[in-house]
């Protein structure tokens, strides 16, 4: 690519970029007018690019192509042969939970990560959040991760959907909530319940704790449960991703079982 031509990609950048087939598919389908322009390398042509090209000709979105090594240059990451330029992201605040809460028809359920900072980690827990139907995610506002192009990767569009919901004082936060009537079920190495002991079936918020040191102390105290997960290997702990796929899923179950013993 001529140098020009460089430069006129630098100043695109200057939005916020997010890379990866899914990722910007979901965005494309979910908020398509927050994608600018995407810019595809020349050797992609196969279907899931053409479902890109025609969400984007749909919402007369600009698409331009660039060779793969000049895209393998500026951007950091598998950027799966397509980039795009984006408005910043909208982080939701604390006064978000309570429209979420209002709105919805089913049974609440939260997940709070209480001091994961790892973007990896983020994206993974979000994707299994929204597929396991939580609300939102909520986070404190110091010591964690938050949106960036890395975790929108790893979410494969979840972040695009599902409420990451930043909040100041987290234990001001689920006092709030409690008194909503969610119940606040934290994990813990040192809790005497497993995960599958204990009931999920109503309003809850599922807290897990950054991987080594946990929930913080307030967090720990606000907590109305506490339950661990179950080991039989060598091994004394899950990822904190993993770990909190392990319990979204585990309310689902509980919850499904509850609607089909009803019938």
């Amino acid at each position: 690519m001529k140098a020009a031509g460089y430069a006129n990609i630098r100043r695109v950048m200057n939005l916020e970029n997010i890379y990866g087939v899914h990722a910007i598919e979901s965005l494309l389908r979910h908020h398509p007018k927050r994608v600018k322009k995407i810019w595809l390398a020349k050797s992609r042509s196969e279907p899931r690019i053409q479902v890109l090209v025609e969400l984007a000709t749909q919402n007369k979105i600009v698409i331009a192509q660039v060779e793969r090594s000049d895209m393998d240059m500026w951007v950091k990451g598998v950027h799966q042969g397509v980039v795009a330029n984006v408005s910043p992201s909208q982080i939701f605040v604390e006064t978000m939970l309570d429209e979420l809460l209002d709105r919805t028809e089913s049974v609440p359920l939260l997940l709070v990560l209480d001091g994961v900072t790892d973007t990896h980690n983020l994206g993974a827990c979000l994707r299994s959040a929204e597929a396991a139907g939580a609300l939102a995610v909520i986070v404190p506002k110091d010591k964690s991760a938050t949106i960036t192009p890395v975790v929108r990767k790893i979410s494969c569009g979840a972040a695009e959907v599902i409420p990451l919901v930043v909040v100041t004082n987290l234990s001001r936060t689920l006092e709030k909530l409690k008194r909503r009537g969610l119940w606040v079920v934290g994990t813990a190495c040192e809790a005497k319940i497993s995960i599958y002991d204990q009931d999920l079936t109503g309003p809850t918020i599922l807290v897990l704790g950054a991987e080594g040191k946990g929930m913080r102390r307030l967090t720990y105290e606000y907590c109305d449960y506490l339950v661990y997960l179950p080991m039989v290997g060598s091994v004394s702990s899950l990822n904190v991703s993993v770990a909190t796929g392990v319990c979204l899923f585990e309310v689902q179950r509980q919850r499904s079982a509850q609607v089909k013993s009803k019938k």
